[in-house]
């Protein structure tokens, strides 16, 4: 039996090519249909698979068929049937142009074939993703599988991926439509996405049967996530003519262009900082701040002493930056720019250091599909003050404090909390979203979503993350005066001075509360 690999297969960004019938019986005109795409791959520079199909013609096709049928397939079967020394000489030609190689069985004896021919993939097709005894011989395979999905209502896709799952097979799924060709109104690319979510992110493909000459639709399908591609292929010749899904290496260069140049105007999915040439059209455009009369060096600037007009004056200040509190420290003469080597500019205000942090959180709580309502209490725990909230800090959502406690715990990218243990409480932490470093006594540990982290009364921790991070913690009962802390300056603060609590999002509450007056109990 072959050993199944622990090293799971890279399916990402894969062209399979299936040469089905299209080879026509002919060994030689398969070579040829071969190597003309395989320079296709080649010239893009991409990851190519061809891929056969196999069936034992006289056990799969039943007796009574094998002399005259009037199922439309079997002529087509029986007239470009090929020998085990035939495919091996076209798989011969796949290792020769540096191709991957997978195949599709039609029953259990074709599978022992594709082992014992080495192939590196098992496609199933759509008509045999219920044929649960061919699947069991899959596998068992030990290979890779790439499953097709065409026809199945969403309960048999369920119950496909289970079964694959409980037998640890290493397998991406294809979205497909098994009617040939497919017209637009049933391609229903939206699945594409649909399965990732429902399948925890699994690879899902695109399995096209449309018009060769239509490449909209693999652009589109890489727009809602598909990962690797698939497609009919042959080359037509004066006595070979393709059918309506096929696709000559002319139209597979299109196929594989249409792919990249969505690519190309997907970009990253991560906000990108502005481009020079979008900078400079943005600053070309933008308002700067100018004295409205001449300004001492040494004076404090007010709203009163500046006005905004266009053009924006380069080394200056613009509009969007001005904010209370700006110094002058040279004199700066009236209708003049406020340079900036000329001001000297505060940094923002905790109050408006928290209040840009909320959007972020949102955002995260939005990414990770966590919604809160409209009743709940926030604290934003900042130990070394709001200013540096964005270094130290974690927002809390107290969800529940009775015998049992939850809260939701949300870390933008790069924060950390310090070192602390708790005289009384028992929490768990489990991430819903990002990652989570943790130390425990010392112990370093990468917490992804699902892992769940014990800390027990008295155990020292301190948690940050890389990613952002959104987090359940589960506990017993919360207590204000249970934190001590690593640092002696924690823990003289009183607990108003490390962190500022309030209602929902503290909208028209944070100004108010992060006030040096306010008392707090420690």
């Amino acid at each position: 039996m072959t050993p199944r690999h622990e090293t799971p297969f890279d399916f990402d960004d894969l062209f399979i090519l299936d040469l089905a019938n299209n080879h026509q019986g002919d060994v030689d005109h398969g070579r040829r249909v071969i190597r003309e795409h395989a320079a296709v791959i080649k010239r893009h520079g991409v990851r190519g698979m061809v891929k056969f199909q196999f069936r034992d013609l006289d056990s799969f096709i039943h007796v009574s068929h094998l002399e005259s049928s009037d199922n439309k397939h079997v002529p087509r079967f029986l007239s470009t049937r090929l020998g085990r020394a035939d495919f091996q000489a076209l798989l011969d030609e796949v290792r020769a142009q540096g191709l991957l190689a997978a195949c599709t069985p039609f029953d259990e004896n074709s599978v022992a074939v594709i082992e014992d021919m080495g192939f590196d993939v098992i496609k199933v097709a759509s008509c045999s993703a219920r044929d649960w005894p061919l699947l069991e011989s899959v596998a068992k395979a030990a290979r890779p599988v790439i499953a097709s999905t065409g026809g199945l209502l969403q309960a048999e896709i369920d119950a496909l991926v289970s079964f694959f799952d409980h037998r640890g097979v290493d397998f991406a799924l294809m979205h497909c439509v098994s009617v040939y060709p497919t017209p637009d109104d049933l391609c229903n690319l939206n699945n594409i996405a649909m399965m990732i979510e429902r399948y925890g992110g699994r690879l899902v493909g695109w399995s096209t049967h449309e018009d060769p000459a239509d490449v909209v639709p693999v652009g589109l399908a890489r727009a809602k996530g598909a990962r690797l591609f698939e497609r009919h292929v042959g080359v037509p010749t004066e006595t070979i003519k393709l059918n309506a899904y096929s696709s000559t290496p002319e139209q597979v260069d299109g196929w594989i262009g249409a792919w990249r140049k969505a690519g190309a105007l997907l970009g990253s999915e991560e906000r990108q900082p502005p481009s020079r040439d979008e900078a400079a059209a943005i600053a070309g455009l933008a308002r700067g701040v100018f004295a409205r009369q001449p300004i001492e060096a040494g004076q404090a600037v007010t709203r009163d002493d500046v006005y905004f007009a266009f053009p924006f004056a380069p080394g200056g200040l613009e509009s969007g930056q001005w904010r209370d509190g700006i110094m002058a420290t040279q004199a700066i003469a009236a209708d003049a720019s406020l340079a900036l080597d000329a001001i000297d500019v505060p940094p923002p205000a905790g109050v408006q250091v928290l209040k840009q942090a909320v959007h972020e959180v949102k955002g995260l709580l939005h990414k990770a599909r966590v919604e809160l309502g409209s009743e709940f209490e926030v604290e934003y725990s900042h130990h070394y003050g709001p200013e540096s909230f964005r270094d130290t800090g974690v927002v809390i959502v107290n969800c529940v404090n009775r015998e049992y406690c939850k809260k939701i715990l949300i870390q933008l990218p790069g924060q950390k909390h310090p070192a602390h243990y708790h005289k009384r409480k028992e929490e768990t932490f489990q991430i819903m979203w990002g990652e989570l470093h943790s130390e425990l006594d010392g112990r370093h540990r990468l917490l992804q979503p699902g892992d769940t982290l014990l800390i027990l009364p008295g155990v020292w921790h301190r948690f940050w993350t890389d990613t952002g991070c959104v987090f359940e913690e589960i506990s017993t009962t919360h207590y204000n005066n249970d934190s001590v802390y690593r640092d002696p300056a924690i823990n003289a603060m009183a607990r108003s001075e490390r962190k500022t609590i309030v209602d929902h999002w503290g909208r028209f509450q944070l100004i108010d509360a992060i006030a040096p007056e306010v008392a707090g109990t420690a």
